[in-house]
């Protein structure tokens, strides 16, 4: 597909220019004032500011309320796809620390915050993943792609994309061959499979890769209960790290048989008891309640309690009755650890909302967020916020 050609020349009011000389990605349809023409996902329009001089060019999508998903800010060049391989570039060379470690699964361009803007491409060995958010990539993706260096490349499409009329479809094969099985990579040293054309993302969690490191550190030991486990990432972490014995709690029946798989794929950990349990999260903290069973290390990983901000003080309160549930579940001197992927709640939200359930008991030993994979450029790109508290 032929990216269309820019035809768009766009003015925004005085607060839109100050934010997008700001280094902001999005331009949303209520900052334009005025606009020269129309033209379909994945123009090329230009802002200009009231001097009448370049301000920023990106991506155009009628149909979307960011109606500019912005590549460059007063410096104009040409978006081709010599452009779009330097910046492809750019990005995958920030995690040659990664790459050099052993860890084959891990994020290689991260959205806006990569200047790569509604697409994010995660690598599982020698395959890459790349999904797409909004239409005005699709006809940059054969650019974006061909920058990339993989055997294989599988293209997923986000929810709203998927209901519509592309000329793509969700698990398409930009490069390769189709995969017959779920692919395995090594994570700090760890074997985990991730079913690239139809599994939750791009296939696996990547941005809890450190904090799964960290909660396996602490592990050693203690009897584990990870909640919200999808499949086993946190528990096969705690394995490794000298857990007891580890219980794996999910709503999900393929995602639990797929983290006994991941435990399969590390012989060593065939002496850790794996238990695991199907069930509303919710329901089941309450039911291990009243049976008064108490783990050494409760961790808790939802899924976005908050996907707009009208959902935000459902969010907090959810998160609060999650902590004062998990809580009731850790023994003495034992850790809860409690993770939140809500860009809406904010991380003194969160915190608060945390820490009014836990009580005076309590002390917090750290709080993480984003890896160098996931940087974040702008503030609505920071949603990963976990804390580490340690029962008195």
């Amino acid at each position: 597909m032929s990216p269309p050609q820019p035809v768009i020349k766009l003015r925004v009011g005085r607060s839109q220019e100050r934010l997008i000389a700001s280094g902001h990605p999005w331009l949303f349809d209520r900052g334009i004032v005025s606009q020269s023409g129309d033209g379909p996902p994945g123009s090329i329009a230009v802002v200009y500011d009231r001097q009448d001089r370049f301000l920023a060019a990106g991506l155009y999508d009628p149909r979307s309320p960011i109606r500019l998903r912005i590549l460059l800010v007063r410096k104009p060049a040409q978006i081709d796809s010599d452009w779009w391989r330097a910046r492809v570039e750019v990005a995958v060379g920030k995690r040659a620390p990664i790459a050099s470690s052993g860890t084959t699964g891990y994020r290689l361009i991260h959205g806006e915050s990569d200047g790569i803007p509604a697409l994010v491409a995660d690598r599982y060995d020698t395959t890459v993943v790349v999904k797409v958010y909004s239409a005005a990539v699709l006809p940059h993706l054969e650019a974006i792609a061909g920058a990339l260096q993989a055997e294989r490349i599988v293209l997923r499409l986000s929810r709203l994309l998927k209901a519509e009329n592309t000329a793509f479809e969700d698990g398409q094969i930009l490069r390769g061959s189709i995969p017959d099985a779920p692919v395995v990579f090594t994570e700090h040293g760890l074997r985990f499979e991730a079913d690239v054309l139809h599994g939750q993302k791009t296939g696996f969690f990547l941005d809890q890769r450190e904090n799964r490191l960290r909660s396996g550190s602490l592990a050693r030991g203690r009897s584990v209960l990870n909640v919200f486990s999808y499949t086993g990432g946190f528990s096969v972490h705690a394995a490794a790290g000298g857990a007891s014995s580890v219980v794996s709690l999910d709503l999900n029946r393929l995602a639990l048989e797929a983290a006994g798989r991941n435990f399969a794929l590390n012989p060593s950990l065939a002496g850790v008891p794996h238990e695991t349990m199907q069930g509303d999260a919710f329901d089941s903290l309450e039911r291990l309640n009243r049976q008064r069973r108490r783990f050494d290390l409760v961790i808790t990983d939802p899924p976005s309690f908050a996907r707009n901000q009208s959902q935000r003080e459902d969010a907090i309160r959810a998160y609060r009755r999650l902590a004062v549930l998990a809580a009731g579940l850790v023994n003495r001197r034992g850790i809860l650890v409690s993770c939140s992927c809500s860009s809406r709640v904010s991380r003194d939200d969160f915190a608060a909302a945390v820490e009014s359930a836990l009580g005076g008991d309590w002390r917090l030993l750290e709080q993480r967020g984003h890896a160098l994979d996931h940087p974040i450029g702008f503030p609505e790109a920071e949603y990963l916020k976990t804390l580490y508290h340690q029962r008195g």
